[in-house]
């Protein structure tokens, strides 16, 4: 063994090579085992290990078989190696293997120019050892200053004896401290067919963000026709960047879509700009616009500002050209503006709220602006007293619809319990509301209002355990009643307006909310029990595996307010069941029955079946009795399928069985493997257009065929709505 001290290895960097990666190679790519490069050299020193050596101690140093050439960043391997002292290069021939952290090297020869820190390896075969890449080389050389060129090379991050896709280039510089490469003669090869030549472009080096060309998005569908979408990115500082993506479509022409987003210290956003000038699908040919800006901020520990203000110029907007932030079924667009002030028992927060409202629906009142305090403190004794208190004034862009400034307070005091195994509130609340009206002179109501309203709760809950034997296993089951006792007075409010105020749904959790509507102001009178029951079933792991939740109403009274005046001593009979039916079947379901003509209200079942993560098929069914005077009575199917090696298939299919129609059906396909993935999606679906009076059409339908050439969940992008019905905790 011999040794030469003093010699340098500069380090390859060609790990920056790995530009255009396909996101599958974090699934399918298996990084090479890390060379094992510990010994005791110090920077700049190489130790050579061979079967023979030759040695002149003015001139050379010459090394033969089983050539091995260490030092702490690479290890080269050869037959022979000489070194020469005089001009300071060293030279390797002969089944050359060149290894370090990043790539692995194969080739005729390596030549090291010590005096210039230079490396050029010869007829090479490189592979990079940490993500998917590899190809040929004629020549590589390297250097400190220089950084790296490779000449007549090839790339790609197929795996070696499947290359699908291959760049041949004439030279691919990397230059040190730049973070772009340059590549000059470019050919793009799908297997080894040519399919486009560039003389000349740029790519990113490092995973830094860089300016340049995203992936095209290619659709077809009978509203726009064919598209063809190209975002551009523009990098424009490490907080702030934008993203420009002229759209072309066959049908409507020219849409112009932006995207900017900043981030600061304490501030984040985004602002999203689209036009499309003259759309020649409306007679008319009107201009079409969207916009959307979105802001978060913390102004100091206490002090959160926010936005999210939406615009658009019609009904049919989202309807006709998409939206990556709504979809055809929604009815408001938001616009609010707000700060916030958070303590340990004090809340605040300020806000003006508004809508946009797409189609024939009744005028939204805005809130401009809205003030709400909320304060929480302890009183000693295990009691707390609460305050909530807001001041609004609603307005609506109907010009002849009423008015109002409401100013409402509620101070509760509570006396909460809690420990393992029960749970017990009792709580009295006096609401006082003022209204002043304006705008009422053809309406029922009166200017000026006051309201003052009682109410008490006193709320128990006990949780028993035991161990039982089921199917072989140890489990844990539990019972656990809740039971709750409401009181509120009565005052009449029909002489008030409804600004913020729906009736709510009841599922097994609003059995014991104590309010019928949401907003203030309507507040229902009660005089009711109500009882509810849980039990659990827990296994060994500490895992639910089944839980059954059952409730009801038990009304004392019936309700003063004309709108919720209700026939029964009762309300539905609210059930909830969450079942992990061995390893691979999950099942939810809930219902409302009602006890007096033991007939469903309201119901959902979902039941799937998982293989695995990729192998999934739920079937869906959902029913109203009455919704708006109508029946709503659908059953759908979703499913995810492997159908080949690298082919993933994703389905969909909904059917209305009170119309006996499809409404939405969806299917896709996508092929992914190392180095390259597509994604061919076709749908079809409601179209949900307004027409000129703002009426949603039912009957008319709407197809469509999408191209994705980045990797895609089709499961969570395309099948709007899946979740996993397995909701146990």
């Amino acid at each position: 063994m011999s040794s030469i001290q003093n010699t340098q290895l500069p380090v390859l960097f060609l790990l920056s090579m790995t530009i255009g990666l396909a996101d599958a190679q974090e699934v399918c790519f298996v990084p090479a085992p890390a060379p094992n490069l510990e010994n005791l050299l110090l920077d700049g020193q190489i130790q050579v290990k061979s079967q023979d050596s030759e040695i002149n101690q003015d001139t050379y140093a010459k090394f033969k078989g089983k050539v091995e050439i260490d030092s702490n960043i690479a290890k080269i391997t050869a037959d022979e190696a000489v070194f020469n002292r005089q001009t300071q290069t060293l030279k390797a021939t002969g089944n050359v293997g060149f290894i370090d952290n990043y790539i692995t090297v194969s080739s005729n020869q390596v030549q090291l120019n010590r005096s210039t820190n230079e490396l050029v390896i010869e007829d090479s075969i490189y592979q990079l050892n940490q993500v998917q890449g590899n190809g040929q080389a004629k020549k590589i050389a390297i250097g400190e200053q220089s950084g790296i060129n490779l000449v007549e090379s090839s790339f790609s991050s197929c795996p070696v004896d499947d290359q699908v896709w291959r760049i041949q280039a004439s030279n691919i510089e990397l230059t040190p401290d730049q973070s772009r490469g340059v590549v000059k003669h470019a050919r793009f090869y799908i297997k080894d067919v040519p399919v486009l030549y560039l003389p000349y472009f740029s790519f990113p080096v490092n995973d830094k963000r860089q300016s340049g060309l995203l992936y095209p998005i290619i659709k077809s569908d009978s509203s726009a026709g064919l598209s063809l979408e190209q975002p551009v990115y523009w990098n424009i500082a490490p907080n702030y960047d934008l993203t420009f993506s002229p759209r072309l479509m066959s049908k409507r022409g020219l849409q112009l879509k932006t995207e900017f987003r900043y981030l600061t210290e304490g501030h984040t956003g985004q602002l999203d700009l689209e036009y499309l000038s003259n759309d020649q699908e409306i007679a008319d040919n009107s201009d079409r616009y969207f916009y959307r800006f979105i802001h978060q901020g913390q102004i100091n520990e206490n002090w959160q500002i926010n936005a999210d203000i939406n615009g658009l110029s019609d009904d049919n907007y989202i309807i006709d050209l998409g939206s990556d932030y709504y979809n055809r079924a929604d009815t408001h667009l938001f616009k609010t503006v707000g700060m916030s002030y958070f303590s340990e028992d004090l809340m605040m927060t300020a806000q003006f709220r508004d809508f946009e409202v797409l189609g024939d629906h009744s005028d939204s009142y805005r809130a401009l602006p809205e003030l709400r305090l909320n304060y929480l403190t302890e009183l000693g004794a295990n009691a707390e007293i609460e305050v909530h208190s807001e001041l609004a004034y609603f307005e609506s862009t109907d010009t002849n619809a009423p008015t109002a400034t409401r100013f409402h307070i509620a101070p509760t005091v509570r006396f909460p319990y809690q420990n393992q195994w029960s749970e017990f509130v009792a709580e009295a609340t006096v609401m006082h509301s003022h209204y002043l009206q304006e705008n009422v002179e053809n309406t029922t109501f009166d200017e000026e209002v006051t309201r003052t309203i009682g109410q008490a709760k006193i709320f128990g809950a006990l949780t028993f355990e035991r161990t039982l034997n089921l199917f072989g296993s140890s489990v844990t089951q539990t019972l656990e009643p809740k039971a709750q006792y409401l009181y509120t007075s009565f005052e009449d409010q029909s002489n008030i307006g409804l600004y913020d105020t729906t009736r709510l749904f009841n599922n097994f959790s609003g059995l014991f909310r104590g309010q019928e509507y949401t907003g203030l102001d309507r507040i229902s009178d009660n005089n009711q029990i109500t009882l509810g029951l849980t039990s659990r079933i827990i296994g060994a792991d500490n895992k639910e595996q089944f839980k059954l939740s059952l409730g009801q109403i038990f009304y004392l009274a019936d309700s003063k307010i004309t709108d919720i005046s209700k026939d029964e001593d009762r309300s539905a009979l609210a059930a909830e069941l969450d079942w992990q039916i061995g390893s691979k079947w999950y099942a939810h379901t809930e219902a409302q029955v009602s006890t007096s003509t033991d007939k469903i209200e309201r119901s959902s079942l979902s039941l799937e079946y998982q293989l695995t993560k990729d192998k999934i098929v739920q079937v869906n069914h959902r029913y109203i009795r009455d919704l708006s005077s109508e029946e709503i009575n659908q059953v759908g199917i979703t499913a995810s399928w492997p159908i080949a090696p690298n082919w993933q298939w994703v389905s969909r299919w909904y059917h209305d069985l009170e119309r006996n129609r499809t409404v939405e059906t969806y299917n896709g396909v996508k092929y992914e493997s190392c180095c390259w993935t597509i994604s061919l999606v076709a749908q079809r679906r409601l179209s949900n257009r307004f027409d000129t009076d703002g009426t949603q059409s039912t009957d008319e339908f709407d197809s469509g065929f999408n191209v994705y050439f980045t990797s895609r969940n089709l499961l969570r992008d395309g099948l709007f709505g899946y979740r996993r019905p397995y909701l146990l905790n």
